[in-house]
């Protein structure tokens, strides 16, 4: 069974006010259909303000979608009670989120950020609680030195050990990290980028990865999801990317980020990000996509593709070995 389905999930935010212009619709989420099965790694890539974050808030029930169904172990969550909803997802699914500064609580020692997940739900004695903050403390690599320390104290990579802390305490099966690097230095990301690499495989934990960066993704991940305007444009195998990636967006992703095992051809994407208020006709990426044509306009692409690689492109890329073969491609 797979451990966590989102079927046709869309968000839609409504702005502004009803009385003086009326309200606008942001279309954060549209119609994103994903599985997750426990144990493996699944990264989601994609520019700013292209959806992931809110696809993450969804994942770990913050955010409840406009239409569409989340499925946690084949119960539909949002149609359980909220006490039910709490007990079973809220403990089983950890976030890591992108600025660790702002996700800890900065008046409180480091000790009662890590445990309190454990007050909330109420888990063992007292003793069990502190024993067990100990025990993460040591897990992510925290001397106990800091344990009275508060945040504005710490590190910014020591900040996000304990962010990682916490969300490890109630021992969930699923962890969903927003960015988690981002905002700290070359050197600590890698600390971090190989810490959750660690914890994934010493806990068997089922993860998703979020990142602007492609590289990073494709190394955390064993499966890929490129979005755009809030769609899934492209999910692939990380094996696939780059050299058989199909869709434009997620080659242009790739060639915008330097590898000195991938060397690709930078693709130029002209022109700015549409509005999520009103998403163009048709493909949403063919304002931006260097082999768009008029058939692009027309109606959203078909859903394309096999063995677990599937994109939405009505005029997808070549695969490199068909390229190199001169073998042609639907």
């Amino acid at each position: 069974m797979n451990l966590l389905e989102l079927d046709g999930v869309h968000v839609v935010h409504r702005i502004g006010s009803a009385k003086l212009f009326g309200r606008a619709e942001v279309f954060a989420l549209t119609d994103a259909s994903l599985v997750v099965d426990p144990g493996e790694t699944v990264g989601v890539v994609g520019e700013s303000g292209c959806g992931k974050s809110t696809l993450a808030k969804v994942m770990v029930g913050l955010q409840k979608p406009t239409r569409g169904t989340v499925r946690y172990h084949g119960d539909s969550l949002w149609e359980l009670p909220a006490a039910q909803r709490a007990r079973m997802f809220g403990r089983d699914v950890g976030m890591v989120f992108q600025d660790s500064s702002t996700a800890l609580n900065r008046r409180l020692a480091v000790h009662r950020i890590i445990r309190d997940p454990l007050d909330v739900h109420d888990e063992g004695t007292a003793a069990e609680r502190d024993e067990r903050v100990r025990e993460l403390m040591s897990l992510v690599g925290l001397p106990r030195s800091v344990a009275d320390a508060v945040p504005g104290q710490l590190s910014g990579g020591q900040r996000q050990r304990v962010a990682i802390a916490r969300a490890l305490a109630l021992r969930p099966s699923l962890l969903v990290a927003d960015e988690p690097t981002s905002a700290l230095d070359v050197s600590v990301r890698a600390q971090i980028l190989n810490l959750l690499l660690d914890l994934r495989d010493a806990l068997g934990l089922a993860m998703v990865f979020v990142s602007h960066d492609i590289q990073t993704v494709r190394k955390m991940s064993d499966r890929i999801v490129t979005m755009y305007l809030g769609r899934i444009a492209e999910e692939a195998p990380a094996a696939d990317i780059p050299d058989r990636a199909r869709h434009p967006y997620t080659r242009a992703l790739f060639s915008a980020t330097p590898s000195l095992l991938h060397v690709a051809e930078p693709i130029v994407l002209s022109g700015p990000v549409p509005s999520a208020t009103a998403p163009p006709s048709g493909c949403n990426f063919r304002t931006r996509c260097p082999k768009a044509a008029a058939d692009c306009a027309t109606g959203l692409p078909p859903l394309e593709g096999e063995n677990g690689h599937t994109y939405r492109c009505l005029h997808p890329e070549v695969p490199e070995g068909a390229r190199k073969t001169g073998v042609s491609t639907p």
